[in-house]
């Protein structure tokens, strides 16, 4: 255990983390993403049992935002036609908030396949057990 680190925070997580670079990306994946065939040139790790808001809230209290680029969020957007809802998508708000001064002002949707190409190229992917429909977050790290 350390002090100060959120404990979901696994050894494995918290070391990728650390070796990513200004400008690689993270992606907080749902339930549903698909994130072994996405990841086939990065790391993925299972984080089986966490939402991706409380993995989210954990990993910005130790990873910085770039503040290089203006939108260095990215969720996947809701398919035209689909009738679902995405209230989880406040709750990043208030997470990148009280994380990062530009709050949702840091967030561009991407239309699903055009977020599938950019999470390809993501360092790691991190696999939740989120339940909530279009709950993917990519993340881009900025400097210490």
């Amino acid at each position: 255990m350390l002090k100060g680190i959120p404990p979901i925070l696994s050894p494995e997580l918290l070391k990728v983390l650390c070796e990513m670079g200004h400008g690689d990306r993270i992606v907080i994946g749902d339930g549903n993403f698909p994130a072994q065939s996405m990841g086939k040139a990065s790391i993925v790790l299972r984080c089986d049992g966490h939402g991706v808001a409380e993995l989210l809230d954990a990993v910005l209290t130790v990873f910085p935002l770039d503040t290089y680029v203006e939108k260095p969020v990215q969720l996947m957007a809701v398919m035209d036609g689909d009738p679902v809802e995405t209230p989880i998508w406040d709750v990043y708000h208030e997470i990148l908030i009280k994380h990062d001064a530009r709050g949702a002002g840091a967030v561009e949707h991407l239309e699903r396949f055009a977020f599938y190409e950019e999470a390809r190229k993501a360092y790691v992917i991190a696999a939740t057990s989120e339940s909530a429909l279009y709950a993917n977050i990519m993340l881009q790290k900025g400097v210490v």
